[in-house]
C-alpha cells in the first residue's frame, strides 16, 4: 500500500517543540516516501479542547513548513466509534464498567508514561467473555439496555490474561508487553456526563486512535516513545475489529533541564512563544535539533 502517516494534534494548547519534532519526523518520513499525510484533529477532551487551539496548531504546523494533504476531526466522527463499541461488545471484548472516575477522567487523553491508566483490579469483570452477568458491584441493569445505549456506561476492553504482545518499533526496536501484567482492562467509552439524549458518551483515546488509523489506511503511526504501551494495547483492538496493524515509529522525547517530558505547561517552549520572539522556521529546527 502507498504510504500514508498522520500528524494527531489535540487542540488543549499550544504545540510545542516536542510536537514539532515528532511531527517533523512525521512529515519528513512521509515526504521520503513519497507518501500523504493526514491531519487529525484529536478534539475529544471537551472540557480542555478549544477552537482556538485547533486553530493556532494549523497556523503553526504551516509556519514550520509542515503540510498535509486530508484533514480529519475527531468529534465529528462518534458514530463510527460508537459502531465499533457495539462490535466489540457484540463479540465478548467488552463489557460495562462503573469503577474509577479519575480513570474515566484521563480516558480521552493520550496516556503518557507519567500518568498511564492503573492496572484494572476487574471489579466489574464478567467471570467469562461468554457470560455477561454483572457483579454486584455493577448493578442490576440488564446488558441488553447498555448494548442498546452505550451512552448509559462506561466500558472496558477484556484483555487476554498473559498474552504477549510483541511488535517491531522502526526507532524503539523489538517491543513486547504483557496483557494483564504491564497492562489490565483498559477504558474504550466514557459514559455520557449529561442527561441530554443525544449525548451518547466519548471513546477513549486508544479506541478512537484505532478506529480512526484503520479508517485512514494509516500505514505508518510516527508519535512519541511515551505511547508504546498504547500501540500493545491499541494492537489488541484492531485484532479484536478486524483491522490491519500499521507499522510503527516511537520517537524519543525532548525533555526540560530537569529531564521532565515537554508538556504544554512549557509555554516558554511552545512554537508560537518562540515566533514572537522572532525566530525563524530554520532558527528553531537547527537551534533545538529538530
Amino acid at each position: 500500500m502507498p504510504y500514508t502517516g498522520r500528524l494527531a494534534p489535540s487542540p488543549t494548547g499550544l504545540l510545542h517543540l516536542g510536537h514539532a519534532r515528532t511531527f517533523w519526523i512525521a512529515y519528513g518520513r512521509a515526504r521520503a516516501a513519497n507518501g500523504t499525510l493526514w491531519l487529525r484533529d484529536e478534539d475529544l477532551d471537551l472540557q480542555r479542547s478549544r477552537p482556538e487551539f485547533s486553530a493556532a496548531m494549523k497556523e503553526d504546523l504551516n509556519w514550520l513548513g509542515i503540510t498535509w494533504q486530508h484533514e480529519m476531526r475527531q468529534s465529528d466522527r462518534l458514530p463510527h466509534y460508537q459502531a465499533a463499541l457495539r462490535q466489540l461488545i457484540a463479540s465478548g471484548h467488552a463489557y460495562p464498567c462503573i469503577c474509577s472516575r479519575k480513570d474515566l477522567a484521563q480516558s480521552t487523553q493520550a496516556p503518557h508514561d507519567d500518568d498511564d491508566e492503573p492496572l484494572y483490579a476487574g471489579t466489574c469483570r464478567p467471570t467469562s467473555s461468554g457470560h455477561w452477568a454483572l457483579t454486584a458491584a455493577a448493578g442490576e441493569r440488564s446488558l441488553l439496555d447498555v448494548m442498546v445505549t452505550p451512552g448509559l456506561s462506561n466500558y472496558r476492553f477484556r484483555v487476554p490474561g498473559n498474552e504477549t504482545i510483541a511488535f517491531h518499533d522502526l526507532h524503539a526496536g523489538p517491543q513486547t508487553f504483557t496483557a494483564g501484567v504491564d497492562f489490565g482492562d483498559f477504558l474504550i467509552w466514557r459514559k455520557a456526563l449529561s442527561k441530554n439524549p443525544g449525548d451518547i458518551g466519548l471513546p477513549s483515546y486508544q479506541l478512537a486512535c484505532a478506529v480512526d488509523d484503520a479508517a485512514t489506511k494509516i500505514t505508518e503511526v510516527v508519535r512519541g516513545r511515551d505511547l508504546l504501551k498504547s500501540t500493545a494495547r491499541q494492537i489488541l483492538l484492531q485484532r479484536a475489529l478486524g483491522y490491519t496493524t500499521p507499522q510503527y515509529f516511537h520517537c524519543d522525547l525532548l525533555r526540560d533541564e530537569l529531564g521532565v517530558r515537554l508538556a504544554k505547561r512549557h509555554d516558554a517552549l511552545a512554537l508560537r512563544t518562540l515566533r514572537e520572539q522572532g525566530l525563524s522556521p530554520a532558527q528553531v529546527l537547527e537551534r533545538f535539533n529538530l
